[in-house]
């Protein structure tokens, strides 16, 4: 009996935090209860497209819903922290850390930005923070997908003329803190001239040529997501005329596989 005793595992203080960190199971549609409207709506498969949802002004409750109906969406955390490094020299990381002083010592949390987006009109970015690096991840990417948003893209630069929507229709500008950040059409080939944080953003967007300028202090990457992803938003509350919808090639959101057929068609014709 003395020898059993011995043998058997004493619980360990990090257990319970191994135990979190293992990778979730993918989501299963069948097993997911929804608890708003929105959710059942889509689980019983009365709204299919995520374009219905952002056009109608719901708000996101449930990232399932996203998960469903965008099945394709990528994530990936943005470098905003900084490591230990001499003269400030240190590397680039996701988290960013602060840390509390008390009585009993410091106390450090880590911060994380999130984005997602398909590469075709759609992108969110999410920001979280917890006491550990797990948590802070997976709020950071919840958030992400709560705030999904669409844009538009088009041929606005009067360099190129394509009617292709591999650029933004017009030039547009955001702001947070100090940092602002002007975003301007340009013709095909050119690729995304930016900041890398910028360039990550939008070309998850689905923007595959840009020009970009940024003012105010840009290494406070918080500020600079948020500027950037105010510009972005500024493409959707913006008028146009219906002639130039046509004539810039505008499209909303995603491009679907009927206007793909139809835009090739006048091409060869």
């Amino acid at each position: 009996m003395a020898e059993e005793k011995k043998r058997r595992r004493t619980p360990q203080r990090g257990d319970k935090n191994r135990r979190d960190k293992r990778e979730k199971p993918k989501l299963n549609a069948e097993e997911w209860k929804p608890k708003t409207s929105l959710g059942k709506q889509v689980k019983n498969k009365e709204i299919t497209d995520i374009e219905v949802i952002l056009d109608s002004g719901f708000n996101i409750s449930e990232t399932e819903i996203v998960d469903i109906l965008i099945p394709d969406l990528d994530t990936e955390l943005l470098l905003i922290g900084q490591s230990k490094g001499k003269f400030g020299g240190g590397q680039r990381r996701v988290f960013k850390q602060t840390q509390k002083k008390t009585r009993e010592g410091n106390k450090p949390k880590f911060a994380t930005y999130a984005l997602v987006g398909n590469k075709n009109g759609l992108v969110g970015t999410g920001y979280g923070k917890s006491k550990e690096t797990v948590p802070a991840r997976e709020k950071s990417t919840r958030n992400a997908k709560l705030n999904l948003i669409k844009i538009r893209r088009g041929c606005g630069s009067w360099e190129c003329g394509c009617r292709e929507p591999h650029t933004i229709p017009f030039a547009v500008t955001g702001k947070c803190g100090s940092v602002i950040v002007h975003l301007f059409p340009a013709p095909k080939g050119t690729g995304l001239v930016a900041e890398k944080v910028i360039q990550k953003i939008v070309g998850m967007a689905g923007v595959k040529d840009v020009w970009s300028k940024s003012f105010g202090k840009t290494t406070s990457k918080i500020n600079l997501i948020k500027a950037c992803m105010a510009a972005l938003k500024s493409l959707m509350t913006t008028k146009i005329r219906p002639e130039a919808i046509e004539k810039i090639g505008i499209i909303e959101g995603k491009i679907k596989v009927e206007e793909k057929i139809k835009d090739e068609e006048k091409w060869v014709n």
